[in-house]
């Protein structure tokens, strides 16, 4: 009983209707639209609309505008909408730590990734994710594709329990833990000036050519500006990256594990300079406190099962 208010106390005058009038909202903002959501909630389009109207009313505030024109949130809706979030992933984490208290594994668990790591055979998250789902079948996992620059952010905000990042920083108030690493190059598409070239490019050659890299601060970024660089044409995603540097018009750097698919395909291919091209190292991050709950503590555990694994087999 005494937890149950203390956790009242921290949610103040939010009631359980609040909270589940703020679920509808999210699965329609995830979804891109009350029609989009009506599967996702198994509830009529209509229904969706009335919650929305009285989550609104509650509020004081418009959250979205909706009609023939489509879906959009307001200003005020983004903001309640990322505020909910770290919301309604801090009653998750009290869920989880009364259910630490029960011994169970039940609850969600929260994955931000950065983009393109599924080809590189070292990444084992996969693994991670099989041996942790039979360890804990009753938690729900959700795993989102976003920017480094989003996941360390959505980590310290409590919008995620762990992500998977190139880590180009390193804050006081997370955790690392390595996990793989990949190699980047530089790349042409078919069609560029360079495409083919079998001999030995020169750096003026190179740094004469527009050049694509990631508009978000991360390890490709300071590669670039280290090499003076000067970026012609950005993307938020690799594969972004890609589809510039398949124009033709573009260079770019990429991993190569990611890369190898479309040089077989005969859609790009690898630029002759190893100048341009760096390591990229792979690690596991979460939050320093509070200390992670019992499902973050068996998934971290599960990560660096795999970890183990690949330094075994590279020894």
């Amino acid at each position: 009983m005494q937890v149950y208010e203390t956790m009242k106390a921290l949610l103040g005058q939010l009631s359980d209707l609040d909270i589940r009038l703020l679920r509808v909202f999210m699965a329609v903002v995830d979804s891109g639209g009350l029609s989009a959501a009506e599967m996702e909630l198994n509830i009529g389009r209509s229904t969706i609309s009335r919650h929305l109207k009285d989550l609104e009313q509650r509020l004081g505030l418009v959250l979205c505008h909706r009609g023939r024109s489509g879906f959009s949130l307001t200003n005020e809706g983004q903001h309640i909408y990322e505020s909910a979030q770290r919301l309604l992933l801090s009653i998750d984490d009290f869920r989880h730590e009364v259910n630490d208290l029960h011994q169970s594994l039940k609850g969600h668990l929260v994955l931000a990734m950065f983009d393109t790591t599924v080809t590189n055979p070292d990444c084992r998250v996969d693994q991670a994710i099989a041996s942790y789902a039979a360890k804990a079948p009753n938690v729900a996992i959700d795993i989102h594709v976003v920017p480094v620059n989003e996941i360390e952010k959505g980590v310290l905000e409590g919008k995620y329990h762990v992500g998977v990042i190139p880590p180009h920083r390193r804050s006081a108030s997370l955790e690392y833990m390595p996990l793989f690493g990949e190699q980047m190059y530089m790349y042409c598409g078919n069609g560029h000036e360079l495409f083919k070239v079998k001999r030995h490019v020169s750096d003026d050659e190179v740094m004469a050519q527009k050049y694509a890299g990631l508009s978000f601060s991360s390890p490709n970024m300071e590669t670039g500006r280290a090499l003076n660089l000067i970026k012609s044409a950005g993307a938020s995603n690799q594969e972004g990256i890609t589809t510039l540097i398949q124009s033709g018009q573009y260079i770019g750097f990429l991993p190569e594990h990611f890369a190898d698919i479309m040089v077989k395909k005969g859609q790009m291919d690898k630029i002759n300079n190893n100048r341009f091209s760096y390591y990229c190292e792979f690690t596991a991050i979460h939050r320093k406190s509070p200390k992670p709950t019992r499902i973050v503590q068996e998934f971290l555990d599960a990560l660096m099962q795999t970890r183990t694994l690949t330094d075994k087999e590279q020894k």
